[in-house]
């Protein structure tokens, strides 16, 4: 028979290999992976930045996709954006509830500039107008069927990983296409803010002032002062 005391140098050898196994196996992987501030940073211009759905980035990504919603006044509405080959398009339909008229605009959007955390991009939408002519809030108003050319400019700037600041200037023109002769010209300024909520959730406050010219007829034109006021909402969805 074998003595206890043989197994002694065996057990300290097969303890000695265990910690060192112990030592040198990987430590568990963490289950919920934390996104850290320069995470976010180095995202920044991809697909998979999740700051912006309703005016921020000036052009989504390749393949990003959002929806949005407004209210405000004059208008409320609501809009898609798709990013696809360096190019923006966008849907959207706004009613205009002082005049109680509606617009349905398809829009192109390019980003022409980006210098650090400075951004560019000129748009260009095209649509219709239909116009009630109700007069209880606008004294001035007129009905008739409209075609809209929505020139404009979106400058955006990062200024933290959830916050962008906007510079936005809109110049819708409507031609008749009912009444050959009314017209409406409006040139419009200013700017807003977009946060990053989370869950892929933006929100935005803008704000515009500008001029309004307008014509139901040849040679009875009318101008005074045009704003907009702007409280967003828009999820990324891709």
């Amino acid at each position: 028979m074998m003595r206890s005391g043989c197994f002694g140098p065996l057990v300290s050898a097969l303890l000695l290999v265990s910690l060192e196994s112990a030592a040198q196996a990987p430590a568990p992987a963490d289950e919920t992976p934390r996104v850290t501030t320069s995470d976010t940073a180095l995202l920044r211009g991809t697909s998979e930045d999740p700051l912006g759905a309703v005016l921020t980035p000036v052009t989504l990504p390749d393949g990003a996709t959002a929806l949005y919603g407004f209210v405000g006044a004059p208008e409320l509405g609501v809009g898609f954006r798709q990013g696809i080959s360096g190019f923006e398009l966008e849907a959207r339909a706004r009613l205009q509830w002082f005049q109680l008229s509606a617009s349905l605009e398809l829009a192109v959007r390019r980003k022409v500039l980006e210098q650090g955390l400075l951004s560019l991009a000129p748009t260009l939408g095209l649509g219709v107008v239909l116009n009630s002519g109700a007069t209880y809030m606008d004294d001035r108003n007129y009905s008739g069927v409209l075609l809209r050319v929505s020139p404009g400019l979106v400058a955006g700037w990062r200024v933290a990983d959830t916050v962008s600041v906007l510079g936005l200037l809109d110049v819708p023109v409507d031609i008749g296409l009912s009444n050959g002769q009314s017209r409406r010209i409006q040139a419009l300024g200013g700017g807003g803010v977009e946060v990053y909520l989370g869950s892929n959730l933006s929100a935005l406050a803008a704000g515009q002032l500008g001029v309004e010219s307008f014509q139901e007829r040849s040679g009875e034109s009318h101008t005074r002062l045009g704003y907009s006021v702007r409280l967003g909402l828009g999820v990324r969805l891709f």
